[in-house]
């Protein structure tokens, strides 16, 4: 009898303490836990979803690879990322074509280091089930340039360089709470070059996303989710250019206790990827 209540004793406390350790944790806006089936369920009423992601985040893109299979059994898809740069797209559709092999890929395209662990995935999803895959941020060199030298100095490149970026001028408005955050943080250092360079990948992520929209197919677009937070960033251009066009978000944060949504995190999104801060990170 005193074996029996020991072992049902260790067997609830070890059930008890399994149930406490959870990896991740969703919620909607409001703070209600929710699921990830309601995800799939309000992602097909969506003509785009930006999923926000941090990039060392293994749940993250575990979730995301999940997500994008599981709603291609449903919905036809269009894939893009802030991950790949837009004179990049010739490269990537020869990998997706069959043209060049991986080894080339890595040799021609700006493939970012967590690129095998993270993103190869998605990219190679998209390759078998032959789905478009567009390259949406504006190459690096041209946001150095705004950092540095501000928007005005890309009125100074050629014509075909401007085809790889958002149409110019791009319309900056420097209230947005997540630019005048970013401007805080730099301690006003650099004026508000810094902002302005995230407006132009904002924007030409928004642009791209826009220009390869297709009838009855979702676009799921991967980006790191301050681009998207607080439905700003990608999402406020998106508006700004087709202000009835429908758009889920997904946002992550980092909790010590993924149990509840901490107050500042409520709002970030439509559906809110809570997860354990010490999760192990892929870079």
């Amino acid at each position: 009898m005193k074996f029996s209540t020991l072992l049902l004793t260790f067997l609830f406390a070890t059930t008890s303490f399994g149930q406490d350790k959870q990896a991740y944790e969703i919620f909607d806006a409001k703070g209600t836990k929710t699921s990830y089936e309601k995800i799939i369920k309000t992602a097909l009423k969506n003509k785009i979803v930006l999923f926000g992601e941090y990039h060392n985040n293994p749940i993250v893109h575990w979730l995301q690879y999940e997500f994008t299979k599981d709603l291609f059994a449903k919905k036809g898809l269009v894939l893009g990322a802030e991950m790949f740069e837009t004179d990049n797209q010739n490269q990537l559709n020869d990998y997706l074509s069959g043209k060049i092999n991986q080894k080339v890929l890595d040799s021609t395209a700006r493939l970012w280091k967590n690129y095998k662990t993270d993103y190869k995935p998605l990219v190679d999803f998209a390759k078998d089930k032959k789905i478009s895959f567009i390259a949406t941020n504006i190459p690096r060199k041209y946001a150095s340039m705004v950092y540095k030298k501000g928007l005005e100095e890309l009125q100074t490149i050629s014509f075909e360089e401007k085809k790889l970026m958002a149409p110019l001028p791009i319309e900056f408005n420097g209230e947005l709470p997540g630019y005048k955050e970013m401007l805080k943080m730099e301690g006003n250092h650099a004026g508000d070059k810094m902002p302005k360079a995230q407006a132009i990948k904002d924007a030409t992520m928004a642009w791209f996303i826009l220009k390869n929209l297709k009838e009855n197919y979702i676009f799921i677009h991967y980006n790191g989710t301050y681009h998207s937070d607080n439905f700003e960033g990608i999402s406020w251009y998106i508006k700004e250019h087709n202000p009835e066009v429908s758009i889920m978000t997904i946002a992550t944060v980092e909790q010590k206790d993924v149990k509840d949504l901490e107050k500042e995190n409520l709002g970030k999104a439509d559906f809110i990827i809570v997860v354990d801060e010490d999760m192990t990170k892929t870079h």
